[in-house]
């Protein structure tokens, strides 16, 4: 039985009973929701085992069943796969008075969220650091840079931008470990030359502020917030619970589940259970205290990042979410199509006397011969038109287009539609709504990075590995444009500007360079 013991937290409004009430009531329930989200975005394949295919005595759903189930099944009728489904439940239970039919999948949820994805990150994000002095800038954007690469660089930020697509938030974690590695103090300004190199005591500085400092993007299922009772935007503690595997087994089965052939041993787990607030912190591992320490930063060291702001709530609005019933009404209706399909697109044919018609096939050059006048083969079957379906799936697809904001244009299916692309101008207005979504996106996104910069070079200056004023610690993101590149009318706007008088380093980072290169 897990105890917790917050007394070290010196805060009487942070009660044991509710955060356990948390962990065990609202932890489960959250780690569903937000795991369905998961699973339509992916569609993982799960392969069906003892007890999951139709019995064996069911011929036909036999032949309509694969090695597999999806994910995305979970939301079609009882009358295609044969099972139904209760809550967030896994595969279903089986109904034996219905027959699987063709399941037919297409997951349109999955390739607009990487789209959406790619356009926002899929190239490296370049900050600038605003501070006053151009020596302590450079210093400032090496020890950032350092930082965001040890901790997985532009991979670190697609993972930021997936879950939060996916889940409606994610929040960044500013992990320090003062004791790793070693280095002198370096106040910036202490040295002097050129301000756009580096010295020696600068780069280690860099160096061991990747060691020191790394930031970790928490997935939604695993975060429990405890917020203020005055002011939901206002984060007073922030628990996490997950299930770590270690490099070791679990105790044995017993004699009698070896017996009933479930003995087999798997990896062990260990229940971690994190709790940070603005002045200390704990984790528990399967129900003890592990590890506990005062927080050095003085605040809660996490950055919430919304996917779009969705007032009165700490989660975001996701992109899955809203394309579920879409999803399943369209999976619903490819499934209804393939039944159609499978028993319309071959020809039968019925003959009228004619003696041993059974016994003989259907081939080119078959020929029959009989005394009765009034023997004759009918041909019936074959693949009719349907309109009204076709209609109907195509505006499903209109509809999740016009939902998540995301063409397939934008995922580089054209369509017939080359006389939209003659022009970069052209471009931009068929993909107005995906645009639209990235800005907004760039603006919740942005201010989320730029909140864990700021926190960086905070703790960074606290344990003394590169001293800054709090003035200084400001940055500016730039973004890199999804549309195809046309260098030579970029290259003209660069010149255009800088003959306007606008700093060669400015120019230079639009374009995607370091100053250095200047």
């Amino acid at each position: 039985m897990m105890k917790l013991d917050f007394t070290h937290f010196a805060d009487p409004d942070l009660d044991e009973e509710f955060v356990e009430h948390l962990l065990r009531q609202e932890a489960p329930d959250r780690a569903l929701h937000f795991g369905r989200l998961w699973a339509y975005y992916k569609n993982d394949l799960t392969p069906l085992g003892v007890g999951l295919v139709p019995a064996a005595s069911d011929l036909d759903g036999l032949a309509s069943s694969r090695p597999y189930y999806q994910a995305q099944e979970f939301g079609l009728p009882a009358r295609i796969t044969g099972r139904s489904h209760l809550g967030y439940g896994g595969t279903g239970v089986p109904q034996p008075a219905l027959t699987r039919k063709e399941v037919v999948v297409e997951n349109d949820i999955g390739w607009r969220i990487d789209t959406g994805v790619h356009f926002l990150a899929g190239e490296p994000v370049i900050t600038e650091s605003l501070a006053r002095r151009p020596q302590d800038a450079r210093r400032i954007e090496a020890a950032l840079g350092a930082v965001w690469e040890s901790s997985g660089g532009v991979s670190l930020v697609q993972e930021i931008a997936l879950m939060g697509a996916v889940y409606g938030f994610v929040d960044l974690v500013i992990r320090v470990r003062p004791n790793s590695g070693d280095a002198a103090e370096v106040h910036p300004g202490s040295e002097s030359g050129d301000p756009s190199s580096l010295s020696s005591s600068d780069t280690r500085a860099a160096l061991r502020a990747g060691r020191v400092v790394s930031i970790e993007a928490i997935e939604a299922p695993r975060v429990l917030p405890v917020l203020d009772e005055h002011d939901y935007r206002r984060l007073r503690y922030w628990v996490q619970v997950f299930h770590r595997q270690a490099n070791r087994l679990a105790p044995g089965a017993s004699v009698l589940a070896r017996l009933l052939g479930r003995g087999e041993r798997r990896a062990a787990e260990v229940e971690t259970i994190e709790i940070l607030g603005p002045a200390w912190w704990q984790r528990y591992e399967d129900g003890r205290l592990a590890a506990e320490g005062p927080n050095p930063l003085g605040r809660v060291p996490v950055v919430h990042v919304q996917n779009f702001a969705n007032p009165m709530h700490y989660e975001g609005t996701g992109e899955v979410e809203p394309l579920i019933p879409l999803q399943d009404e369209l999976n619903t209706r490819l499934s209804d199509r393939a039944n159609r399909v499978t028993f319309q697109s071959f020809k039968m044919y019925l003959g009228k006397g004619l003696e041993g018609f059974e016994d003989r096939s259907i081939a080119p050059g078959r020929m029959w011969a009989t005394d009765n006048p009034e023997a004759q083969i009918e041909e019936f079957g074959g693949d009719a038109a349907s309109p009204s379906e076709d209609a109907h799936i195509d505006q499903l697809r209109q509809a999740m287009d016009k939902t998540s904001g995301v063409t397939p244009l934008a995922a580089g299916l054209l369509r017939d539609q080359l006389g939209n692309l003659t022009s970069a101008t052209a471009l931009k207005v068929v993909l107005m709504g995906t645009l639209a979504r990235l800005e907004r996106k760039r603006v919740t996104y942005g201010a989320g990075l730029v909140e864990a910069n700021r926190l960086v070079l905070d703790a960074l200056d606290r344990f003394g590995i590169l001293k800054t004023a709090p003035e200084d610690r400001a940055t500016r993101l730039y973004w890199p444009d999804p549309l195809p590149e046309n260098v030579t009318e970029q290259l003209r706007q660069a010149q255009a500007k800088r003959e306007l008088g606008v700093p060669a380093e400015t120019v230079l980072r639009e374009l995607g360079y370091s100053p250095d290169a200047a």
